[in-house]
């Protein structure tokens, strides 16, 4: 055994890097040994003592070649600390998250409690990364938690070392059929008629359930990449990156659908086209939500509490206030998303990234699945009511500003905050050439203007700065972009001109 492994890979949200160099068998096996470790001392802290042989974990992967391997790993991690398991195989991150709330019976839980899940996925990320998602339960870890889980894979990986590491006894592994749990379940609560869709799955997890689960819902569906292939042949599964989108975009107009859905490599993020093939982002997407489940909940005057991200459109936080909801800016991240769901009591979140999370009829964990029956609903109701009804039409609010794509600038991931630092330092009325009305710093730095932002925030995710921008104006809008844009990129050449 090496004297200690490489934690590189630990980040904010979850453990993340390219395969084998910064993830690899060895390091999930023993962050697995670890995580039970930190679950039992959870559940100390609460007197709520559950010895590891009493404890089940739902395990799944996404479709990337390496997935295997790892997940493998994580199972004997699991099962060698004494835990149990129930692999689910290839399937959607949305389905390991959907496992801690789905009804077992006794004989499958064989006198076990499911008490959490581990998710072997990169996300949208290119196919030579990988990574590990948890949850604990029936809850993402957090930034600390993720800290806690690396201390006590320290912990163990030293054990080991020295031969000290035991267990009572090796857990079990059983595959229950969760995906015909969840598409059950989903089936009994939506029915659409009088709709056209395109899926693309982008050949990674939203294959194995979401075209066919559309198709019984009611809806005549047209699939693209269905197939799940690691390598990602036709394009990367990141639906918030435009282009990503042209084929289905293509597709839409082609066979003259409602609209389009896409999905990212595991499932958890939905990027949407509406039938003119325009991408819709996810701010004007939840937007949409919005505005059906303040409609819902106005009949029983209730003010629904709706969290979305720093990247987010302004008018996206007025309209959901003009209509009767009250809106929530939080960081950017899904841990952050539903701690603040939680925090707030919120029934809908959503980020501009397409994760997308229901409370109101659902578990509040972010399923692009789900959110996809969500959209058939909301289309088919309208619909009924007006048999011209185009989902464009739920977006007319955003027609009066000029908004920027997401922008990526490089950055070393050891080199942002300082950059951040200097930005925020340099940062005045005279570079933006206009004035500026506050400085939101939640997550990075929105710079708020009377006609709109600028802003510019870490990704927590990848070694890139994303910026994003909206005005009035096509020009202003320009003129922030281009002042933000060169203010940073001055401040990262000279850091990095520093550090050699």
């Amino acid at each position: 055994m090496q004297d200690a492994l490489n934690y590189n890979a630990f980040g904010k949200n979850d453990i993340r890097g390219i395969f084998p160099n910064e993830v690899y068998s060895e390091l999930f096996f023993h962050t697995a040994r670890g995580y039970v470790k930190w679950v039992s001392t959870k559940l100390a802290k609460t007197e709520n003592i559950r010895k590891p042989d009493k404890m089940c974990f739902v395990v799944c992967m996404d479709a990337r070649l390496h997935s295997p391997e790892l997940k493998n790993a994580v199972i004997e991690g699991l099962t060698t600390a004494g835990a149990n398991v129930f692999d689910i195989g290839l399937a959607p991150t949305p389905l390991g998250y959907f496992g801690e709330f789905a009804m077992y019976n006794k004989e499958m839980l064989d006198d076990t409690k499911v008490m959490g899940s581990l998710i072997i996925t990169a996300s949208h990320n290119p196919s030579e990364y990988n990574g590990l998602k948890m949850t604990f339960n029936k809850a993402s870890l957090s930034e600390d938690d993720i800290k806690e889980v690396k201390a006590k894979t320290e912990e163990v990986y030293e054990l080991s070392r020295q031969g000290k590491y035991g267990y009572y006894k090796k857990g079990w592994v059983k595959k229950p059929d969760l995906i015909s749990m969840y598409s059950e379940k989903l089936l009994n609560t939506f029915r659409v008629d009088n709709i056209k869709i395109v899926t693309d799955c982008a050949n990674a997890t939203a294959g194995v359930v979401a075209p066919e689960l559309y198709r019984k819902m009611g809806a005549e569906v047209i699939e693209l990449f269905t197939e799940p292939d690691g390598t990602f042949p036709n394009h990367h599964p990141n639906p918030s990156v435009e282009a990503t989108l042209d084929s289905l975009k293509k597709k839409v107009i082609e066979t003259k659908a409602d609209f389009g859905i896409a999905f990212d490599g595991d499932s958890d993020r939905i990027g949407v086209v509406d039938e003119k093939g325009m991408m819709i982002t996810g701010d004007k997407l939840l937007l949409i939500y919005a505005t059906d489940l303040i409609n819902e909940l106005k009949i029983r005057n209730e003010k629904p509490v709706i969290v979305s991200e720093v990247k987010c459109s302004q008018v996206l936080y007025d309209e959901i206030e003009k209509m009767g909801g009250k809106a929530v800016m939080c960081k950017t991240g899904h841990g952050y998303i539903k701690a603040k769901m939680r925090e707030t009591n919120a029934l809908l979140a959503g980020e501009m990234s397409g994760h997308t999370f229901f409370k109101d009829k659902y578990y509040g964990f972010d399923d692009a699945i789900y959110a996809g029956c969500r959209l058939l609903e909301i289309f088919t109701k309208n619909k009924a009511k007006n048999p011209d009804f185009k989902l464009s039409d739920m977006l007319k609010p955003f027609d009066k500003i000029t908004v920027s794509p997401e922008i990526r600038l490089n950055c070393p991931n050891e080199l942002k905050k300082e950059v951040l630092k200097e930005v925020e330092k340099c940062a005045n009325e005279d570079i933006f050439q206009t004035k500026i009305k506050d400085i939101i710093t939640i997550d990075g730095l929105r710079f708020v203007f009377e006609d709109g932002f600028a802003l510019i925030r870490q990704s927590n995710t990848e070694p890139v700065f994303t910026l994003r921008f909206e005005a009035s104006t096509k020009e202003n809008c320009e003129k922030y972009q281009n002042a933000l844009i060169e203010l940073t990129n001055a401040k990262v050449k000279e850091k990095t001109t520093l550090e050699v």
